[in-house]
């Protein structure tokens, strides 16, 4: 594994003349449409929401939280900006574990809890040139955190008392990132590893509409094959959002009001893994190409998705091959089993 990566500045630089013209044509396009923003404000790079101009150049952090229902409740997951789902473990029922993302963390008050990460975690949070926020790891782990390109906390972080044992108690709360800056040399801001903004959004005076597309389906409720927690998200039209259950009953997160987790868009991926011991550790192949949905305000269509290399940001694409566009808002990506993938139910 490495950051970058040969196939990736091949494909990169192996671009037709006609894709050179028409991008260029199109960004000239863009550039003279510009949008004029509120004084002080930016489009986040994770949401395409207005945010304060003070973050533009600061790294998200890529925070690992427990899914273990003795874990829950939450806190500090309905303000993240995107959210990935993943199996853990082959054991205990495929359990899953949340990777959120978050750009403004100093804004949340209470982050957690905070438990390992994983090989996967560690190359998808270098996409967005995230900073990892967990308690240790497999030795899996090592080789991976070694890359210069990834970044990393562990361990560092406060302790509450909730009444639970001592794995369930670590949270990032207010003052920890600020502790864990100053007695590190990581950067606070994006590094020579950031390749830039991941995804394509839709103007919001245009948003995505699936039902166009003569491959959507309805997509009114999304039932994943994760046996351990039953994750399961519901459309509200009345909203265009898709609320999150687990265990099964909402997702709130107290630190919040107790607001339930939800999404504007979701990404379902299918991906293989390799398990590497009789202990359920294991890595998805995210390095590489596979099959997949797009699913927003009540439809969904089949994608294709394809990473390069560690650095690339995971792309999209419909099926006429051209890169998808999100809808302003926050962003739930589920890596799904391939062995389990003919059990997802969108209906």
């Amino acid at each position: 594994m490495a950051c970058g990566g040969k196939d990736a500045q091949e494909s990169s630089a192996d671009t037709s003349t006609e894709q050179v013209i028409a991008e260029t044509t199109e960004q000239a396009e863009t550039e003279s449409e510009e949008e004029v923003l509120p004084e002080g404000k930016y489009r986040s790079e994770l949401t395409n929401e207005l945010i304060d101009d003070s973050l533009k150049d600061q790294r998200p952090i890529a925070v690992m939280v427990d899914n273990e229902s003795i874990a829950l409740p939450h806190y500090g997951l309905s303000h993240a900006d995107v959210v990935y789902e993943m199996m853990n473990s082959t054991m205990n029922g495929r359990i899953t574990r949340f990777m959120a993302l978050f750009k403004d963390y100093e804004s949340v008050d209470q982050i957690g809890s905070i438990r390992s990460v994983r090989p996967t975690n560690i190359i998808l949070a270098a996409e967005w040139n995230a900073i990892i926020c967990h308690d240790g790891g497999p030795f899996y782990i090592d080789e991976y955190l070694a890359e210069p390109c990834s970044d990393h906390f562990s361990g560092t972080f406060s302790r509450v008392n909730n009444g639970k044992s001592r794995e369930y108690t670590e949270y990032i709360v207010s003052g920890d990132m600020d502790k864990n800056f100053s007695n590190s040399d990581v950067s606070k801001e994006y590094t020579s590893y950031y390749e830039g903004e991941h995804y394509q959004f839709a103007n919001e005076d245009n948003p995505v509409d699936l039902s166009d597309a003569a491959d959507a389906i309805t997509a009114e409720t999304v039932d994943l094959p994760f046996p351990h927690n039953g994750s399961y998200l519901e459309y509200d039209a009345d909203d265009q959002l898709y609320y999150y259950s687990e265990y099964g009953k909402a997702h709130v997160d107290p630190g919040n009001d107790n607001a339930q987790l939800c999404f504007k868009n979701l990404l379902i991926q299918s991906a293989g893994f390799t398990q590497y011991d009789e202990h359920g550790y294991m890595i998805f192949d995210v390095i590489t190409s596979g099959g997949g949905y797009y699913v927003t305000n009540g439809e969904a269509i089949p994608v294709t998705w394809k990473k390069t290399s560690m650095t690339s940001p995971t792309r999209y694409y419909d099926a006429d091959g051209n890169e998808i566009k999100l809808n302003t808002g926050k962003t739930y990506i589920a890596l799904v089993p391939v062995d389990d993938w003919k059990s997802l139910v969108i209906e």
